[in-house]
């Protein structure tokens, strides 16, 4: 389906005063025409005062980044874009099949919220004519904030995740006509991309990884490459939704955790790396310390200390640096052995 734009549509002022001035005319002409016994002519004013109204159905008004998709007796006649006042064929009819679906998305076209009316059956009060401005589909850049899902990782950990996804309608046509529901049809390609991309990374970066498929074990994970798991999510998104002339501007990662089930032990695992982190590099700064002692005596010559003495000393100096506690020296008031 290709959408065709109706832009020379834009006379519906010059309609609607049109029509108020032939139903005055047709109010005067019928008490004229009576006083003077002109039957036909006041008959014609009549039949004009009961169906002129029809003309009004016709009359659209569109605010800013608003669409309205036409139908005239089942077959697509094209799409009025743009703030304007518009008449169309009285018999259209706007199509938006996803009209009452609420997502957890901004933006959506709400005729109760902003008072946008269709002005032929507010003229005319017939509940038969009457559209809803929720027909109207939204051209605005909209953020659709899908729930969290649990998903593995490529290790098989259960991670619970969620994204923000921003996108707008690029084509009318496509998205009422080529799919069912574009709202509902956004969502759940949203879910699927989600689980497709999610699952080649790891949370955390893990040894003989492969990410990104080239056959090279790489660092890449969750929490270490939101932004390039983000594209990818998005030209996920993108290819699926390209068929319902959806356009998907930006994908966010918006909530990243492990699942609540191994959310405890991955936490000590967690602490334990670091705990072992911080233990190597205490251990190698003291080893570097007790070197530097021992290499500054012998230069000064201020002690000489046999293989056992230097033995002790290294003993004591790493007792005293690689503590977790304060040392408790004992002083030794006697000789040197």
């Amino acid at each position: 389906m290709t959408e065709r734009v109706l832009s020379t549509k834009k006379n519906g002022m010059a309609v609607l005063l049109l029509s108020i001035l032939l139903y005055i005319l047709a109010v005067v002409g019928t008490i004229l025409f009576a006083g003077y016994g002109l039957f036909i002519p006041m008959a014609l004013c009549i039949v004009y005062l009961c169906v002129g109204w029809l003309f009004w159905p016709g009359l659209k008004v569109l605010g800013p980044q608003e669409a309205l998709v036409l139908t005239l007796f089942g077959k697509y006649i094209g799409t009025l874009k743009g703030e304007g006042f518009y008449f169309v064929n009285p018999f259209c009819v706007a199509v938006n099949p996803a009209a009452k679906t609420k997502l957890s998305q901004s933006g959506d076209v709400d005729g109760s919220a902003n008072g946008a009316k269709n002005l032929g059956a507010l003229l005319s009060g017939s509940g038969a004519s009457k559209e809803p401005a929720s027909k109207k589909l939204s051209l605005k850049i909209m953020t659709l904030n899908n729930s969290r899902q649990k998903i593995n990782d490529c290790l098989g950990n259960p991670v619970e995740i969620g994204i923000a996804v921003t996108w707008r309608v690029v084509d009318t046509a496509k998205a009422v006509f080529d799919v069912d529901n574009y709202k509902e049809f956004l969502s759940l390609q949203c879910d699927s991309a989600l689980r497709n991309i999610v699952r080649l990374y790891p949370y955390d970066v893990a040894p003989g990884v492969d990410t990104t498929g080239d056959g090279q074990a790489d660092e890449g994970s969750l929490r270490g490459s939101s932004e390039v798991v983000a594209a990818r999510i998005r030209d996920e998104i993108q290819s699926k939704v390209r068929q319902a002339g959806l356009e998907i501007l930006e994908a966010r990662i918006t909530y990243l955790a492990y699942a609540s089930e191994i959310a405890a032990v991955m936490l000590q695992r967690q602490q334990a790396s670091a705990i072992i982190d911080a233990r190597k590099m205490i251990v190698e700064g003291a080893v570097g310390t007790v070197e530097m002692a021992l290499d500054r005596l012998n230069q000064s010559g201020m002690v000489e200390l046999d293989e056992e003495r230097k033995a002790a000393m290294v003993s004591n100096l790493l007792v005293v640096l690689c503590g977790s506690h304060d040392a408790q020296p004992v002083v030794n008031t006697g000789s040197l052995y």
